[in-house]
């Protein structure tokens, strides 16, 4: 005889233990999983079959999620709580917590087929009351972005402590006294991270000098990574000790820009690469930049926002 439950028994049937968190020794290793296994809020984690091999998967898993056997409905009671701490999520980021300021840098790019394209750069200009942005048009190649009223933007800004990504409605375009979109009250507001800067690939030589004193260049180091605030490159040596000064020059080209830069770094950090003998990877700060220089160094990253190396406080 099959022992099988109706679905109206099973929602009148009080809450089982199945359904509470799963602790780790209830999923075994090495072996395939009899059920799937999915987040607090239904987010699938892994197809049944799967096999964790070991621990560290085991205990990665525990660290980041909350696992629930997927083949047991959660009572209605734990759902709504589940969806009640989702919306407080989203709640306690609303557009008046990002203290976005006017003249915040902002990469913008339409939502459909956002997956593979740059972002643009463009600046915030103004609020209106009812919460809508007045934001600069974004050019990219010399032209502005084509964008249509009534299309869904996506926009990753730089608040003071913090990067931000949202969506907007474009509700109209603009041509004087300049050009600039009117896009509606964010949404769907999300804290990247906080902090000041987000590091990017780079891979472009950086000619160096030793100390601050001096034009002539001594040799050249390869970039790494790349911030609106820093380089970091590999080089044969380690030129300086941190807090020491280097005169560095490199030519940033991106969508906007084409701009050779030479200023003075602060060497932040200074790692040996095993393996290799001599070869050093520095973190430098470059805190003598000009205002254009700034911009070249945020556009440049901006449009490289889906080759992300890590987010920083600083490049190390």
């Amino acid at each position: 005889m099959t022992n099988l439950t109706t679905e109206a028994e099973a929602e009148a049937a009080p809450a089982t233990p199945d359904t509470a968190p799963l602790t780790p020794d209830a999923i075994p290793l090495g072996e395939p999983l009899a059920w799937p296994l999915v987040d607090r809020d239904g987010t699938l984690l892994l197809d049944s079959g799967s096999v964790l091999l070991g621990e560290s998967e085991r205990e990665f898993l525990f660290q980041y999620f909350t696992p629930h056997r997927g083949d047991v409905r959660m009572p209605d009671a734990a759902a709504d709580l589940a969806l009640a701490a989702t919306a407080s999520a989203n709640a306690a980021t609303s557009a008046r917590d990002m203290h976005l300021a006017v003249g915040a840098l902002m990469g913008l790019r339409p939502q459909m087929g956002a997956s593979g394209a740059p972002m643009q750069p463009c600046r915030l200009i103004g609020y209106a009351p009812n919460g809508a942005l007045f934001v600069t048009t974004p050019y990219a190649d010399g032209r502005p972005v084509s964008i249509t009223p009534g299309e869904n933007v996506e926009i990753v800004a730089i608040a003071s402590q913090a990067v931000y990504r949202f969506v907007c409605t474009v509700h109209g375009s603009c041509y004087s006294p300049l050009d600039y979109l009117v896009l509606s009250k964010p949404a769907n507001i999300r804290r990247l991270r906080e902090r000041r800067s987000i590091r990017v690939r780079a891979q472009f030589p950086v000619r160096y000098g030793i100390g601050e004193e001096g034009t002539a260049y001594d040799g050249v180091a390869l970039a790494r990574g790349i911030s609106a605030l820093g380089l970091s490159v590999s080089a044969a040596w380690a030129l300086g000790k941190v807090g020491e000064r280097l005169r560095i020059a490199f030519r940033l080209r991106s969508s906007d820009y084409d701009m050779p830069i030479e200023t003075t770094a602060v060497i932040r950090n200074v790692q040996t690469e095993p393996g290799e003998a001599g070869q050093a990877t520095l973190g430098l700060e470059l805190d003598r930049l000009t205002s254009a220089e700034q911009m070249a160094m945020k556009v440049y990253v901006f449009d490289r926002q889906d080759d992300v190396l890590y987010w920083t406080g600083s490049m190390r």
